[in-house]
């Protein structure tokens, strides 16, 4: 039980740093990014190569850039890469006037071919074996039991968790966070009151796509092995509909659904005993989000905690917010005096 809930709870993290990003580029800045798992794979790739150590002729495992970086460098160098891979893809696709459609459409092709190449290719990526015998930051420093590391690390995840969600917040309450809603709203007003649209874009594609890949790292030095066939194209969809669910334009919202689609329909099924023929679990737990997702669509559109009104005063300007019901509040008295 405690390993149930501990694992959990380390899912529940990555999920969330992954939610953020994916809303970062999609509820805030309305990127339609089908292609976000390609950014939290090759995090996870490179954070696993750059601890694993240099490949030997003795090694059962094939794979490139090997290196013993000490912590947290692969952590670093992780994310990194995320960031320039978004940095090259958005420079190709996001910088020029393509429709939202056609570049989420280019996105999932990307992701479908990288999945190809990478489980295809055993010489550079091992293969569709993945990589194994990654070791675990401060494992080998703090000689915990492996109960005991669950629960470090899921104290460690939830600091970062929450300096990445004060981060985020931050920017979406600024006025670079002002921008990406006026681009979402409309580009061409957008471009009119001077900002630069391509740029924008571009700039948050690259600080999702280093938040993707940092979630990435920090699950596979959890895990200690990678596989690119639990990095499929499909996670991607799983991750939408937590953002959705949750309220698209809300980090609070983000983290809610994070909770209620990976962690309660994702994760909890595994720890739930066999039933039925082989594969009928898994089935039933796409079939459950799926509906999930319609349910979303049908009753509550917004998603569960929609985005708020954000309300804007320079300084030495008076509360607009409070004149507000102020006002709303006379006029109701003077309404109900004359007896309307």
């Amino acid at each position: 039980m405690q390993d149930f809930v501990s694992i959990s709870l380390v899912y529940l993290g990555i999920y969330a740093l992954s939610a953020w990003s994916l809303n970062l580029q999609f509820g805030y800045a309305g990127i339609i990014n089908f292609g976000w798992i390609v950014f939290q794979s090759i995090g996870a790739y490179f954070a696993a190569v750059t601890s694993i150590g240099p490949m030997t002729s003795h090694s059962y495992q094939t794979y490139i850039f090997g290196s013993s970086l000490a912590f947290p460098l692969p952590l670093i160098v992780g994310t990194l890469s995320g960031a320039v891979l978004a940095a090259i893809l958005g420079y190709i696709v996001l910088t020029r006037k393509i429709r939202s459609d056609f570049v989420a459409v280019i996105m999932l092709v990307v992701a479908i071919i990288a999945l190809q190449v990478v489980t295809a290719n055993v010489s550079l990526f091992n293969g569709a074996n993945g990589l194994s015998g990654i070791p675990q930051p401060f494992n080998g420093v703090l000689h915990l039991s492996r109960a005991g590391y669950q629960w470090f690390y899921v104290g460690w995840l939830t600091v970062i968790c929450i300096i990445v969600y004060l981060g985020i917040e931050w920017l979406c309450r600024s006025s670079w966070g002002r921008s990406l809603r006026a681009m979402r709203e409309d580009e061409e007003l957008a471009t009119h009151l001077g900002i630069n649209v391509q740029f924008l874009r571009l700039v948050v594609f690259v600080i999702g796509g280093a938040i993707a890949a940092f979630s990435g790292a920090l699950l596979v030095e959890f895990l200690g092995a990678w596989s690119p066939d639990a990095w499929s194209f499909v996670e991607t969809f799983v991750v939408f509909v937590a953002v959705y669910i949750g309220g698209r334009g809300n980090n609070r919202g983000a983290f809610l659904g994070a909770l209620l689609v990976p962690v309660i329909f994702g994760v909890f099924p595994s720890f739930l005993p066999a039933f039925g023929y082989p594969g009928l679990s898994s089935t039933l737990q796409w079939i459950v989000i799926a509906l999930l997702w319609l349910c979303t669509f049908y009753f509550r559109p917004a998603g569960v905690l929609p985005e708020g009104r954000l309300i804007v005063q320079r300084e030495g300007q008076p509360d607009v917010s409070s004149m507000f019901r102020r006002g709303w509040q006379g006029s109701r008295k003077s309404l109900q005096s004359e007896g309307r």
